[in-house]
């Protein structure tokens, strides 16, 4: 099953990345279009993943220059059946995580040094418990491939404006190529946000379940949300396309959980983590 949504998953953005050509250029956009998302994919296959950690200039550590989060990473990997993926460590103030990588045996975890600031390290196995649910859920390379090609919608819906033939040689003129620079990057949007939101739930889950506290990941979704939200994050605002790699929103545009925000409201996903640990209580 999780095969087969990523190749729905990836066939639908192909589709929007071509249809966008069109809009852009016609035919000849259209054929373009089709050979640039191709190529994409595959290269996004392979490489996304160092890509996105190069974007928030992540470096990787071991288990000397990190030991307390590599010793977590590693033991929380035995426990999920998982190999041990790489660790990497992001200078951010503003607290937060990702996992990145194609498949569990290629797989990368990150944490901003505001992340292991804030919380105890009980918090931070939960956090990391969650990434590694998304790894072992191979939710990575979905989230990690969608957020290449939502980026890369957005530059070819702008650059038909930006280079001034794309009204000339779209076949719906000026309003049709002014409809698809708004449109465009708002449908993969979309996409983003139904994946991303869907999977946040099934990961916090799967996290606690890893980790075997609930309430460790609860504790610090509460720690993190705040402090996310009051703190900039550069390199994550000059990628948007990225925000639903992390474990609550990077961004300050979306607090709510609204149709148009990338992650559940943090409320709602302590509210289901604390009924999972009363749930083990009494069971």
């Amino acid at each position: 099953m999780s095969t087969l949504r990523t190749g729905i998953l990836l066939g639908a953005m192909t589709a929007l990345f071509v249809g966008v050509g069109f809009m852009v250029g016609g035919e000849a956009g259209m054929a373009a279009a089709f050979a640039i998302a191709a190529a994409m994919n595959a290269w996004a296959y392979w490489n996304s993943d160092k890509l996105v950690l190069r974007m928030f200039r992540a470096r990787e550590v071991d288990a000397r220059s990190a030991p307390e989060l590599h010793g977590i990473v590693a033991q929380l990997a035995g426990r999920a059946g998982l190999p041990t993926p790489k660790v990497h460590l992001i200078d951010s103030d503003q607290p937060n995580a990702f996992a990145t990588g194609r498949d569990p045996a290629h797989a990368s975890v990150a944490a901003t040094t505001g992340l292991l600031r804030r919380l105890s390290w009980n918090e931070v196995a939960g956090v990391m418990a969650h990434e590694l649910a998304h790894v072992r859920n191979r939710d990575t390379l979905v989230m990690t491939v969608t957020a290449t090609l939502a980026g890369a919608i957005a530059m070819l819906a702008q650059f038909g404006m930006f280079f001034g033939r794309g009204a000339r040689n779209s076949p719906f003129g000026l309003v049709g190529l002014l409809a698809v620079m708004i449109v465009a990057p708002l449908a993969a949007g979309l996409v983003q946000m139904a994946v991303s939101r869907s999977r946040e739930y099934a990961a916090d889950r799967a996290g606690a379940e890893i980790c075997g506290h609930p309430l460790w990941l609860a504790s610090a979704l509460e720690k993190i949300a705040g402090p996310a939200r009051r703190i900039d994050n550069p390199a994550a605002e000059e990628h948007p396309a990225a925000a639903h790699l992390f474990i609550v929103n990077p961004l300050h545009a979306c607090r709510r959980d609204s149709l148009f925000s990338t992650h559940p409201a943090t409320e709602s996903r302590v509210r289901a983590l604390r009924r999972m640990a009363a749930g083990r209580r009494s069971a």
